[in-house]
């Protein structure tokens, strides 16, 4: 890894580049060595996870923070919807449609690189059900399954 940094480096400074050193963090992931990667003969700082492109990576290569993220921000982005979610003027499958391009898209966003686990599965279909019973104006006394829930917004549960 040292020997890559170092070619990133010269090369770098070959093209006119400059990697600012305090910027520069570096990740170590299934390795058993723990000297320290140097950039110009200063260590550079470790990290045990990062975000990229919106998705967070760490070392261990779990998905529980990035699950928790994108959750969040889902959440987020279906609350900056209330108005539409309860305009009375608006039909249920146009707000079938918003929820899955504005909310649905954020929760997925970079869920191709996770573990398909069963936790992870039940957690994401919670908070889509969550929202779908929202948008459809149930309160937790309708005692509605989650089947009869996906045939009357024509949702597909993905096991």
């Amino acid at each position: 890894m040292q020997e890559k940094t170092e070619l990133l480096n010269t090369v770098s400074t070959q093209l006119g580049l400059n990697i600012n050193r305090s910027k520069t963090r570096i990740m170590k992931a299934n390795t058993k060595n723990n000297n320290p990667i140097t950039m110009n003969g200063e260590p550079l700082e470790e990290t045990n996870s990062f975000t990229y492109l919106g998705s967070t990576i760490n070392k261990h290569g779990g998905t529980a923070e990035d699950v928790k993220a994108r959750i969040q921000k889902s959440r987020v982005a279906f609350i900056m919807l209330r108005k539409i979610w309860r305009a009375k003027q608006i039909k249920t499958n146009t707000n079938l449609r918003i929820f899955n391009s504005n909310v649905k898209a954020v929760l997925l966003y970079g869920s191709e690189t996770w573990r398909s686990t069963q936790k992870t599965l039940k957690r994401i279909q919670t908070v889509i059900n969550k929202c779908l019973r929202r948008i459809l104006h149930l309160k937790w006394t309708d005692k509605i399954s989650n089947t009869t829930l996906w045939k009357m917004t024509k949702h597909r549960n993905r096991k």
